[in-house]
């Protein structure tokens, strides 16, 4: 009697594990499903001892440590002034293992990024001018200075729409007060607007009342008129001195100049734009313009120069900021 007894319970014991087995799936999946249920972490370090998981770990983060890229700090050069910081990337070891674990186990790693920013970003450097992005980023930036030239305009931005390239439009004040509805245009079709102060004066022989004038007034129509906040002042004709950084800085502005200047006012031939951009231009580089017939005749072979050299067309804020991105495949 006692060994059927016995008998019956290994019996009901059996039915119970295969129960078991069949509503979980596997032991793996079930493991999974309860490890992270209160009191289980412990559980959880063994079965991942017993299945060859920490090893899995160590490959991860063996990986993470061969391809780190370290974050570059922003930086006052002597020749270039502010340069902005640029991301590092890492691998995201958490992320990785627990998206790992999801798979089988002969389920290629599908490592997980993310980018590391700079302890030092150009917002930590004070008041400096800009002349150019950091020369790691593979971007570039049209700077279009506009306080005449409408006539140029609307073909300029039909070109850019065509090529899909966003660039930053800094407004003289008085003239963005005359051609309110020529701005909204230059916004509607998603381009970045930007300071050139009001009367374009030569900001170096401003008094300091003056010059916040001059940057104010065109600030305020800039809240005003399209919405912008804002967060650069370009200078007319390049024309500034450390005051007039100081006080842009002071109302919340940072002073950026260009690093190639079509010198379009002198009325090149187009060609000769293309030349000169396709020869000097390089990642970071921030190019200088206006609405001229020169420019807006050169303005898709630029951008054809420019692409030609896997770097990429972004607004001033884009090419200034710290975030990395993946230079595209040259055709």
């Amino acid at each position: 009697m006692k060994n059927q007894s016995k008998k019956l319970v290994a019996v009901l014991a059996g039915v119970a594990a295969v129960i078991l087995v069949g509503q979980v799936g596997s032991v793996r999946t079930y493991i999974t499903e309860i490890r992270d249920g209160p009191g289980t972490q412990n559980a959880f370090d063994m079965f991942k001892e017993a299945t060859g998981e920490d090893a899995l770990l160590s490959a991860i983060r063996d990986k993470a440590a061969e391809t780190k890229i370290a974050p570059v700090n922003a930086k006052v050069d002597r020749v270039w002034k502010a340069i902005p910081g640029y991301n590092g990337m890492e691998i995201d070891v958490e992320a990785t293992y627990r998206k790992a674990l999801g798979g089988n186990l002969n389920t290629k790693i599908s490592y997980v990024y993310r980018q590391v920013e700079p302890e030092i970003q150009l917002k930590d450097l004070g008041a400096h001018p800009i002349y150019r992005g950091n020369p790691a980023k593979p971007m570039v930036s049209f700077m279009i200075n506009v306080a005449w030239g409408n006539e140029h305009i609307i073909p300029m931005l039909d070109i850019l729409e065509a090529e899909k390239v966003k660039a930053t439009f800094f407004l003289d004040g008085s003239w963005l007060k005359k051609n309110a509805e020529l701005a909204k245009e230059i916004q509607k079709r998603g381009h970045e607007l930007s300071n050139h102060a009001y009367s374009h004066p030569n900001m170096s022989r401003l008094s300091a009342e003056r010059a916040r004038l001059e940057i104010g007034k065109t600030e305020d129509l800039l809240k005003e008129t399209l919405g912008v906040e804002n967060r650069w002042f370009a200078p007319p004709s390049g024309d500034f001195n450390q005051k007039t950084v100081d006080i842009a800085s002071s109302m919340g502005l940072q002073t950026v100049l260009w690093t190639l200047d079509t010198v379009d006012w002198r009325k090149p031939s187009s060609a000769s734009i293309v030349d000169k951009i396709a020869a000097k231009v390089e990642a970071g580089t921030l190019i200088l313009m206006h609405p001229t017939a020169s420019s807006s005749g050169a303005l898709k072979g630029m951008i054809q120069s420019i692409r030609s050299k896997g770097l990429v067309l972004g607004t001033v804020s884009e090419t200034l900021s710290s975030e990395r991105i993946k230079a595209p495949a040259v055709e």
